[in-house]
């Protein structure tokens, strides 16, 4: 089931005909006995308690957990997109867990756990009929209400994203304190559910953020000791990167101009807006997926495709869908400096101590330097061939060379599936659980194999 030497290389591509022959081979596969469970953990951030959570997956039997290259354990941490939850990444973490014999531990964003619902399944729609809006829980019996927000109707993106339904906290309130304080949540709570579930010393933890997620785990990946490795599919980078990246995107040209680019271009999302996701953001990505996988023939098509939209909604808005992660995931820097401030304002922080709280926040859009630093991580990228997002082109011209200019540079590769969408794990014609199944093996052979072992040779 490996593609493997001596040390495992990831291949360029990986052609139609082999996605099709890895998922027929890896859902044949027998099934692993699993145990899943919550595990859902207070903590303590920037003086509030959160109730963050996990869904966890690994086998009734620990003598069937994965070994990686280095002798230990394999701890996978996954983490969704920005508008979902752990249920979005179950398909995936039941491929690790129950064909490969990984443990996996599903983090939900602060705020997007249904703590009010056993299920966890969101009631209703994002946007109700009676003017009642999803907001998020933070803590368990806590509840934003209407009078702590404005509700604005944004159109500034409507070529990208339509027009937008916004919610502005007021200041003072407890959701314009959450907002500010949710970034230095999102940190402890990733520490401490890797701490819990795969301590450092029994397993190496290989981390991989599904879109949104991807400049999350990152961050993470200098933080927390026992990560080592990235596994970058459909997964966006640091902030500052994806910010470039998405700044370029149509016109990549040389990497020393996208300084320019990104200044044209750049978000301008205030930390105390929360973004309220419809079905324009399901349109927004089967648009250019059915594009890749039917051509322009796909508009005449448009009454079944505005059908297939809204029955995506449709299963989809259990979910949270609601999102406040581009401070971070674009590198705001304006706004995770002012959502810092206004944290410190409210712990009464002395200036020492709020230049400490805005260095923090600020450190999270970008990879840290200096002495004593962990440095980044092997990273394996991987793109699909439908993405809307992520093209091949602009990790070979823009993410592979801005992570080759880090000190030290990482180990990257990149594997281009000739198959699949940026939800990698959809389904397809002939493929059940889309690349998904041929993503695991990937990721099972790279770990395995030694690609993640720090020495087989640093740069991409």
């Amino acid at each position: 089931m490996t593609r493997r030497s001596a040390v495992w290389a990831p291949p360029a591509e990986v052609s139609r005909e082999e996605c099709l022959a890895d998922s027929r081979a890896v859902l044949a596969m027998p099934d692993i006995p699993l145990k899943e469970y919550e595990d859902l953990v207070r903590i303590e951030a920037v003086g509030l308690e959160w109730d963050v959570g996990a869904q966890i997956y690994e086998p009734e039997d620990p003598a069937k957990i994965v070994v990686g290259a280095d002798g230990k354990k394999a701890g996978a941490y996954l983490l969704s997109g920005g508008d979902g939850d752990f249920k979005t990444m179950a398909p995936v973490a039941r491929l690790l867990a129950g064909k490969f014999g990984f443990k996996v531990a599903t983090m939900t964003y602060p705020g997007r756990l249904c703590l009010d619902d056993p299920s966890r399944n969101w009631p209703a729609d994002t946007i109700n009929p009676d003017g009642t809006i999803r907001t998020p829980i933070w803590l368990t019996g806590e509840h934003v209400t209407p009078d702590q927000y404005e509700v604005v109707k944004d159109s500034s993106l409507r070529e990208r994203y339509g027009t937008r339904t916004v919610l502005h906290a007021k200041p003072g309130t407890t959701f314009w304190h959450r907002l500010a304080g949710w970034p230095a949540a999102f940190e402890e709570g990733g520490k401490q559910v890797m701490a819990r579930n795969l301590p450092d010393g029994e397993y190496s933890v290989y981390v991989h953020g599904h879109s949104t997620g991807g400049p999350f785990v990152f961050m993470l990946s200098q933080r927390v000791p026992n990560i080592a490795g990235v596994m970058a599919v459909e997964n966006s980078s640091f902030g500052y990167i994806n910010q470039a990246k998405l700044a370029v995107q149509g016109s990549l040209g040389a990497i020393g101009d996208y300084e320019r680019r990104v200044t044209e271009t750049s978000r301008v999302d205030p930390f105390y807006e929360l973004y309220i996701r419809t079905w324009r953001d399901k349109a927004r990505y089967i648009g250019p997926e059915k594009l890749g996988q039917d051509g322009p023939v796909a508009l005449m098509r448009l009454p079944l495709v505005i059908e297939e939209v809204m029955e995506a909604w449709e299963a989809a808005r259990n979910e949270p869908q609601f999102k406040c992660e581009y401070v971070v995931s674009m590198n705001i820097e304006a706004s995770l400096e002012a959502g810092a401030r206004a944290t410190a304002e409210r712990l009464g922080l002395d200036a020492k101590g709020t230049e400490a709280l805005v260095r923090q926040y600020l450190g999270y859009g970008r990879e840290l330097q200096g002495p004593g630093v962990k440095p980044v991580p092997p990273v394996l990228f991987c793109v699909t061939k439908d993405s809307r997002d992520h093209s091949a082109d602009s990790y070979r011209s823009l993410v592979m060379p801005m992570f080759a200019r880090m000190e030290p540079a990482p180990k990257t590769a990149l594997v281009h599936f000739q198959a699949g969408v940026h939800s990698y794990w959809t389904p397809e014609t002939d493929l059940p659980l889309g690349v998904a199944p041929g993503v695991a093996k990937t990721w099972h052979d790279a770990i395995t194999g030694g690609y993640f072992l720090v020495g087989n040779g640093q740069g991409g």
